[in-house]
């Protein structure tokens, strides 16, 4: 064995190569870190692309805030400025970042300030952080500054020291994504200084900012977080260098302790003892369990979770291995982790075997320990042993009837043969004790088969070695047969048993690889919430054969007290009052915990760094073990970002739908102004002349016709708006019954004959076109909303013409004019709420076409609408209708 092996991983190597391209084809990330604002963040930023340009880069500013500080202004003198996007929002007019222009610009790199930044309503992203990321994606590199209390895992530690709720954050794990971060940074005093020269905010301000956020304390906390921050970024690199380039480490670059910890009430101790150390020496800390083939009793493995808790609980970072070489498998996680020290614990009292052998375990550790420093923690307990795991010690775990069985067998085999012991050898006897003692092995544990060999040998000794029926044997090769065969049987019977055991946990880390992969699937295609919680309740079940009952939060970050999955589960009200305490804690309680365990069950929290997202509760048989502990809490980590995913889509839809919303206002707001306006100030004008002022019969009646054409108008708007409200609330139930078109059209055109004044209108019906089954009113709408759209946009005196035809199975109207028609770019919008085409006369709520879109579709038909080829626009429609058995006559 070469414990100096590295031999790469060919899955980690795969999976380090797909990174590096995919980084590759992404632009970089630097973010020019600080304390708080004034620090020079941004300024530091404008220096280094004046140093990126003169090297000839091309590098432009997409948006930066100068706060007007003229040495700021100075530095943005000589680099390009992309125009920035505009946003109309109460009356104020709000600049963003231009994400188009920026990818369609296509710099090298482009300056963007204010990462954690909260876009204005109406933006693409709800977050400035976004707009960077999908630029990142087109591959340009962005520089960007942020403060370290925009972080969101610090801002509640900052809302602490300052005593100021930090709004706008910024995910740690896009921080984290980050290529380069540059900290900028300067002491308390050099800051207070540049406030009270006014050179961050204005003189008022300033002494406002000094006296509040900006104190001297709270400035040197601030301070400290951010170094921590960039030192615990840079150790991280170079941990994920050193596994990504396979050195072997550790690099001694910053202290970080790694304790081993067992079943055993010894490790215990040892983790607090760890946890101290690793605080006394400002290291991290990393607990670690080494999985073996030997199986752990009930007793070993409830010691063990409690051990892995307590670890948890003393914020250490737990991790897991597995292996037959104990020495090996620590060394390579202290590699992997670039640990500078280990510590694990040794009993005080030895016995001559545990001497022997824990002796070496140690030893070796040490000895191949190479540059990380080993420390051996000793033990006020006489009785303890924590070693055995490391040095596959049999554990007897068997039960009686194994051992009944294994020498029940045993006997027997030697039954069967003790009447033919004068016929057949005694050493064929020999190999078929051998031959059953390897095949109990297959199937028992260590202790049994422990029972048989030595039995069988006995056995053996007894019945058919000559002297028979007496231990004593008369020639010395025979006693070294009788020695030999011990030997054998038991190395082979414990030998088989490790490698059933060792097939064991493989078979058992298989299922649960093949279970986290089976969730992984279905939570990935699941698409909302109900989906994700009917998956993950499958999968609890599946999995953990236990039914679950998941509780998500309303909202408002408070528990909905409503169990969204089907479940048998009922829960009393003290303990839904458990889930709630779990919810706001986000620490497991209830049954098996050392918190409100009096309940029948135990509920788990669903949380992720971002959100609180609910709780799980479960009706456990027996409490976890260590094993089942580290499955379930991944498990349930699965189901908690897949929550989150869905989560955060239904914030993004509804904060779509606002935004939406505030743009229809708007486009609603100003069309109907206008239309309103108008014949509303007609009839005022007309009615306050025919009150006040005696006029001739044709004065009055032209006055009276304008009131009349006015209230037309106003009724055609209040129509358009109803249509409109019934095709949103889905309410648009087609009433179908038999109707003749040229009743249709005769209707509609009655009703438009003072429109049709100055155009030429031409029907064109056949003769025996046969009745077709539609809904009368909608259609009537419809080719109204047609033809007076056509009088409205078509020069006068022009032909305005409409078909009606039957094309088997389908009603076909064509409403064709000769006007301006359609611009190319606008025929895929004509049918949207509220659209009106750029340089069209003003009137009009742009609702007609909306309209004759819906209704046509309530017919389960189609429209389109087409540019003329000298000239005008054609609008095709076609309805699927049937036509009576007496009339049915097709038309081309």
């Amino acid at each position: 064995m070469n414990l100096d092996e590295n031999r790469p991983d060919p899955d980690e190597l795969l999976a380090s190569l797909k990174l590096e391209e995919e980084k590759s084809k992404r632009g970089k990330l630097k973010i020019f870190f600080g304390m708080c604002a004034g620090v020079g963040k941004t300024f530091t930023m404008l220096q280094s692309a004046h140093a990126d340009k003169s090297k000839g880069i091309d590098i432009v500013i997409g948006y930066i805030e100068s706060h007007n500080r003229s040495e700021t202004n100075e530095l943005i003198n000589g680099l390009e400025l992309v125009p920035r996007k505009k946003y109309e929002y109460k009356g104020s007019l709000l600049q963003e970042v231009d994400i188009d222009a920026i990818i369609a610009r296509k710099p090298h790199v482009v300056l963007i300030d204010e990462f954690a930044h909260t876009n204005a309503p109406g933006s693409r992203h709800l977050k400035r952080y976004q707009d960077v990321i999908e630029i990142l994606d087109s591959g340009i590199d962005v520089y960007t500054t942020v403060n370290v209390q925009h972080i969101e895992s610090r801002s509640d530690t900052v809302a602490q020291i300052t005593g100021i709720t930090i709004r706008e954050t910024l995910p740690d794990e896009v921080f984290e994504s980050a290529d380069d971060i540059e900290l900028v940074d300067i002491t308390p005093d050099e800051l207070l200084q540049r406030f009270s020269e006014g050179k961050v905010y204005a003189p008022e301000r300033s002494r406002e900012a000094i006296q509040n956020f900006f104190r001297k304390g709270n400035i040197t906390a601030l301070r400290e977080m951010a170094l921590r921050i960039v030192a615990d970024r840079v150790d991280k690199q170079l941990r994920q260098y050193m596994q990504q380039k396979r050195i072997l480490g550790p690099w001694k670059s910053g202290l970080h302790l790694m304790a081993v910890i067992g079943p055993s009430p010894e490790s215990a101790k040892l983790i607090r003892w760890a946890k101290n150390l690793s605080s006394t020496m400002g290291a991290t800390l990393l607990a670690l369990y080494v999985e073996t083939p030997v199986k752990l009793t009930i007793a070993q493995q409830d010691q063990l979770t409690k051990n892995i808790n307590l670890a948890k609980q003393l914020s250490a970072e737990f991790t897991t291995t597995s292996g037959d070489d104990i020495v090996k498998a620590i060394l390579s996680v202290a590699q992997k982790e670039n640990i500078s020290h280990i510590v694990i614990g040794k009993p005080r009292h030895r016995t001559l075997y545990s001497m022997l052998v824990l002796g070496n375990f140690v030893n070796k550790l040490i000895r191949h320990s190479g540059n990380i420093d080993v420390y051996v923690m000793g033990s006020d307990s006489a009785h303890s042993n924590q070693y055995l795991k490391y040095i596959g010690f049999p554990a007897f775990t068997s039960n009686f009837s194994q051992y009944f069985f294994a020498g029940i067998i045993t006997l027997l085999t030697a039954l069967v043969f003790f009447p033919f012991k004068d016929i057949i050898a005694y050493q064929i006897v020999a190999f078929a004790l051998l031959f059953v003692v390897s095949i109990l092995s297959i199937f028992l544990g260590i202790g049994p088969i422990l029972l048989s060999a030595t039995l069988s040998a006995l056995l053996w000794d007894y019945f058919f070695i000559p002297p028979s029926f007496t231990l004593h044997i008369g020639k010395p090769e025979d006693v070294l047969m009788l020695v030999m065969y011990f030997i054998i049987a038991l190395l082979n019977g414990v030998l088989t048993a490790r490698v059933r055991n060792q097939q064991r946990l493989t078979r058992e880390r298989e299922e649960r690889t093949s279970a986290l992969y089976h969730l992984t699937k279905g939570l990935s295609f699941a698409s909302g919430i109900d989906e994700v919680v009917k998956v993950s309740a499958d999968g609890i079940n599946k999995f953990f054969g236990f039914n679950s009952a998941i509780i998500l939060q309303e909202g408002m970050n408070e528990l909905d007290p409503h169990i969204v999955n089907k479940t048998d589960l009922k829960f009393s009200t003290s303990e839904i009052s458990i889930a709630s305490w779990v919810f706001q804690h986000l620490k497991k309680a209830g049954k098996y915990t050392d918190t409100l365990p009096s309940t029948d069950f135990t509920f788990y929290p669903l949380n992720t760094n971002r959100m609180h997202l609910g709780v799980v509760a479960v009706k456990h048989i027996k409490a976890f073990n260590a094993d089942e502990e580290v499955f379930w809490d991944t498990f349930k980590t699965q189901i908690s970002n897949a929550l989150e995913r869905e989560f955060l889509n239904d914030l993004a839809r509804r904060a779509s739908i606002l935004n939406e919303s505030d743009k229809l206002y708007k486009t609603l707001f100003n069309s109907i102004s206008h239309e309103l306006r108008i014949p509303v100030a007609t009839i005022m004008g007309a009615s306050d002349s025919l009150l006040t002022i005696a006029h001739d019969e044709q004065t009055h009646n032209s006055l009276c016709n304008e009131i009349f054409t006015a209230s037309e108008r106003l009724n055609r708007l209040i129509e358009n708006l109803l249509n409109m409200s019934r095709l949103e609330s889905g309410r648009i139930s087609p009433r179908l019954d038999w109707h003749d078109v040229n009743d249709l059209v005769n209707k509609v055109t009655e009703n438009l004959k003072t429109e049709f004044q100055n155009f030429k209108l031409e029907v064109v019906i056949p003769e025996n076109m046969p009745l077709v089954k539609i809904d009368f009113g909608l259609m009537e709408q419809v080719i109204h909303n047609l033809l007076f759209n056509a009088t409205q946009y078509s020069p006068y005196q022009t032909t305005i013409r409409i078909k009606l035809y039957y094309d088997k199975p389908n009603l076909i109207i064509l409403v064709m004019d000769r006007g301006l028609g359609f611009p190319k770019n606008a025929i895929p919008f004509v049918f949207d709420k509220f659209y009106r085409v750029e340089g069209t006369k003003s009137g009009g709520t742009g609702l007609g076409l909306s309209i004759v879109k819906g209704f046509v579709e309530a017919h389960n038909g189609t429209v389109k609408i087409e540019n003329r080829q000298n000239g005008g626009s054609k609008i095709s429609i076609k309805i699927p209708t049937d036509v009576p058995d007496f009339g049915l006559i097709q038309h081309e």
